[in-house]
């Protein structure tokens, strides 16, 4: 087996270019802030999501059901669905599963356009179909509007 140093390749450090300066702190706490709000925003659309698909499918989503499928423990479900309640996004009764609000529907039918239209353009660059709703989830939450307003114009001239 061939064993690969660190650092293989790469400049001595006496002839390495100075290190970049350091952005100023609030620029980069900015920066860190909006990068964490991003993410509490697509784990927020997973949830919706798959809430809406599991009560299109079977009536109601169960905190189980939602562990399972996110692949993440059930306390992990318990806290989120706290979150999505003081969001006012879903509501749940005692000895029952969760449920969207209305608001909450809306925001799962954005996401499931959205999710759709991604899915649709891999499929029509050629990205293989399993490959395709694997990569969707990703880029789903991380696209702007233009964006996705040119991958619909660009999939209307494919037809």
């Amino acid at each position: 087996m061939t064993r690969i140093e660190p650092n293989a390749g790469a400049e001595p450090a006496e002839n390495a270019p100075p290190p970049a300066a350091m952005p100023k702190e609030e620029m980069q706490a900015r920066g860190f802030r909006a990068a964490r709000q991003a993410r509490s925003e697509a784990l927020t659309e997973d949830y919706v999501e798959l809430i809406a698909d599991l009560m299109a499918t079977g009536g109601e989503a169960r905190t189980v059901d939602i562990a399972r499928r996110l692949g993440v423990s059930h306390a992990t479900v318990v806290k989120a669905i706290v979150r999505l309640k003081r969001e006012e996004l879903v509501s749940s009764k005692p000895y029952r599963g969760i449920f969207l609000t209305e608001t909450g529907r809306e925001l799962a039918e954005r996401v499931r356009a959205r999710h759709r239209l991604v899915v649709k353009l891999l499929l029509a660059v050629g990205v293989p179909p399993d490959d395709a709703e694997a990569d969707a989830e990703g880029i789903e939450h991380h696209v702007s509007a233009n964006t996705l307003a040119a991958f619909s114009r660009f999939l209307e001239k494919q037809l």
